[in-house]
């Protein structure tokens, strides 16, 4: 059974984030905005670009390449997509779907040479009427994925004319007519104003769901509580880590009541023994901890938590409850992830704050054809290298040209991120 969608819409002006295309007020910073979509419980983002004119659609594309970096959940882009390469761009800006505009006469042609070379899994299309449906049926069954449509009226018409699903546009809250809309073997999802604006804690909305028989993207317990061996208290301690860095940020405890409020609600909940009550973490302060994984140890008698973390963990105002040094012993940092990270850190710190003798600043100065040059010059090296039997040699070579290919990264603004996003989603 497939799950249903709850999916956000993000509306870029000059940007940043606006209302929509009718309300070009500001909407809150478009980046914040994300991040709580991304952590909330949110299945997809759709991302319209409102641009006039070629420079702000630069704009919107390069906030949209920010975003990206950042963001875990399907990402589609639509608007002012004139030209296949629009559609290209979007893709660039590390968006797995692209969303074309059925109003627009050229869009099933954009659509045969979009799906052709992207596949048609990426390709998405709004519809605002039957007809455009009607006329293009075989055609839009080639090369539409998806479909957006903004008038839940049509959704019978439609369901007799094609079997491409549909996101439906549902701007009011009505929990019935929602459970109704997603009941529909055509509906993939909804999105609307009641999603995008967040008045609904959305764990909490996709629990209801699933209790009306719904197959939601929501949190479902593996293990009892009583599964859990509890302490003297009863209680089990939960030690918290940041889901990317792996931090250790906080330990805590939950107790039953907890425990279940944790999992409906996709919120770090727990039992304070001070104060003697349940209490979700940064409900008062708004420092959420976002769940992203719950795992218990071999005795079942302890939680590790990792969550994306929402401000500070600590009460104090740091970002980790565990910052009193007692001892320290310095080590070489052998993790993969974390040298590549550094030296990108290095390099970038030298492009923004030149450093006088510095070979990094020395090839930033000469231009993107010397960079250019070594970078082909340490291929080439790493090549004559492979033919040595000794493969020390080709260790030194590949460092070398890592390097230098991170001065290129710099130079042209990608970052590891971008790679690293752009190879999973092959």
């Amino acid at each position: 059974m497939e799950f249903k969608n709850l999916v956000a819409t993000i509306y870029l002006k000059d940007g940043r984030a606006v209302n929509g295309p009718k309300d070009l007020t500001p909407a809150g910073d478009v980046f914040e905005k994300a991040k709580i979509y991304n952590d909330c419980g949110i299945d997809k983002i759709f991302m319209i670009d409102l641009s006039d004119d070629d420079d702000e659609h630069e704009k919107n594309l390069q906030t949209i390449k920010e975003l990206n970096r950042n963001l875990e959940i399907k990402v589609c882009a639509g608007g002012n997509i004139k030209r296949f390469e629009d559609i290209k761009k979007f893709f660039y800006a590390g968006c797995l779907q692209v969303m074309l505009n059925g109003s627009k006469p050229n869009s099933i042609e954009l659509a045969e040479k979009a799906s052709k070379r992207f596949g048609k899994d990426r390709i998405l299309v709004s519809v605002e009427n039957v007809n455009f449906i009607f006329k293009n049926k075989e055609a839009m069954e080639e090369n539409f994925h998806e479909m957006l449509v903004f008038d839940k009226k049509l959704l019978d018409a439609i369901e007799n004319i094609t079997s491409i699903p549909s996101v439906v546009v549902v701007d009011e809250y009505d929990l019935d007519k929602i459970s109704d809309i997603l009941k529909k073997n055509s509906v993939r999802g909804v999105t609307g104003k009641f999603v995008t604006e967040m008045d609904q804690d959305i764990m909490l909305l996709k629990t209801e769901l699933s209790a009306r028989g719904i197959h939601m993207v929501n949190f479902t317990s593996s293990l009892e509580w009583s599964d859990f061996k509890l302490n003297s208290d009863g209680m089990v301690p939960v030690i918290v880590q940041d889901y990317r860095t792996d931090e250790v940020l906080m330990l805590a405890y939950m107790n039953e009541e907890a425990f279940h409020r944790t999992i409906s609600s996709g919120k770090m909940t727990y039992y304070s023994r001070s104060r003697q009550e349940i209490w979700m973490k940064g409900e008062t302060s708004g420092h959420i901890q976002y769940v992203k994984s719950l795992t218990a140890d071999c005795d079942y008698d302890t939680i590790l938590a990792k969550v994306s973390q929402i401000g500070a963990a600590c009460h104090t105002g740091s970002p980790t409850c565990f910052f009193n040094s007692i001892v320290k012993k310095e080590y070489i940092e052998k993790n993969p992830l974390k040298v590549f990270e550094e030296v990108y850190g290095v390099i970038a710190d030298r492009k923004a704050n030149p450093k006088e003798g510095s070979y990094t600043n020395y090839l930033f100065n000469k231009g993107i054809d010397k960079i250019l040059k070594k970078v082909g010059e340490e291929n080439t090296e790493i090549i004559i290298a492979a033919k040595n039997p000794n493969p020390e040699e080709i260790k030194y070579e590949i460092s070398d040209y890592l390097y230098h290919l991170m001065v290129l990264m710099a130079e042209k603004g990608v970052t590891w991120e971008d790679v690293t996003q752009e190879l999973s989603q092959r």
